[in-house]
């Protein structure tokens, strides 16, 4: 008597950049026979879960790989209108050369969902059918960086805003054993890192010294003002740092929430804290730490099939 393999399901978390530790995880599951029966994607997930589906991640993969800074700003077309700060259409029309922009979600071969959130409301969206691509776009739409977009009637934007690991999703679709892929897990405990102090003009140096009186009235000024500075070892966060930060601390925040009522039957969780939200031009890097989190779990990835 055999026994049947139940569904898998694999939930691919949001993250930006640091996205791209899919590509290592779906690569390492592949390498282990460990092939998905339902995959559901949050943002970059998204992204990167309809490449898996549409069979073309190894092709993306290598893309991705050869992405450096001058490549990605050459994808970015900034905006100072539109609630956010790029557009997006140059990245869609370059993605329309790795995914067929004909492809509808419910043709794929493999069931796939892509997660949004509707800005009026603020409820969840799972699109599970129509244009696959328009669903990517979507559940990109990061907010303040990305522009929301109207689809439906409605006003979108990023997934994580409401489900950054989509486990429940991945059940709705039937999946009977999931894997999440949450990269939000290791980010707090990192510092701001201070701007270089510029160098003080010598004249100027001078000139204090003379106006203080002598170099003895000057060591007692700075020394009082040290004294009642309780910031003097302050790093000012800057805006794109304030911006990250909220976004991981939201999303991990959610994250934990959901999964307390809906855990997955495995949890990769990666270490990404020192990708930041726009490294895209550090694939290689993330992609190997998809590889190794995936051979740590083994143990745990070769019970779920069975």
């Amino acid at each position: 008597m055999t026994t049947k393999r139940r569904k898998i399901g694999l939930a691919l978390g949001g993250g930006a950049a640091r996205g791209w530790v899919h590509l290592g995880i779906i690569r390492a599951l592949e390498t282990h026979g460990i092939k998905p029966d339902v995959v559901c994607g949050t943002s970059i997930g998204a992204l990167v879960g309809a490449a898996y589906v549409t069979h073309c991640h190894t092709d993306f993969e290598k893309w991705v790989l050869s992405l450096r800074k001058r490549d990605i700003a050459g994808l970015l077309d900034f905006t100072v209108s539109g609630g956010g700060l790029i557009e997006g259409d140059r990245l869609m029309k370059y993605l329309r050369t790795h995914i067929d922009e004909r492809i509808s979600i419910e043709n794929l071969e493999i069931p796939f969902a892509a997660v949004a959130t509707e800005l009026t409301t603020g409820n969840e969206v799972w699109f599970q059918t129509g244009n696959l691509l328009e669903a990517i776009r979507a559940s990109i739409s990061l907010p303040g960086l990305f522009t929301p977009v109207y689809q439906n009637d409605k006003w979108l934007a990023d997934g994580a805003l409401v489900n950054p690991v989509p486990v429940s999703v991945c059940r709705a679709l039937g999946a009977e054993r999931v894997i999440a892929v949450d990269l939000n897990s290791h980010l707090y405990g990192r510092v701001f890192k201070a701007k270089p102090a510029a160098k003080p003009h010598v004249e100027s140096e001078a000139r204090s010294e003379t106006k203080s009186g002598n170099g003895v009235k000057r060591w007692f000024n700075n020394s009082m003002a040290n004294m009642f500075d309780n910031n003097k070892r302050r790093v000012e966060p800057g805006l794109f740092d304030v911006l990250s930060r909220s976004v991981y601390i939201m999303q991990d925040r959610i994250t934990r929430s959901r999964m307390a009522g809906d855990p997955p039957d495995v949890l990769l969780r990666p270490d990404m804290s020192d990708i930041g939200l726009l490294d895209f031009d550090r694939a290689a890097e993330s992609i190997a730490k998809g590889v190794d989190c995936v051979e740590r779990h083994l143990p745990m990835l070769d019970v779920i099939q069975h």
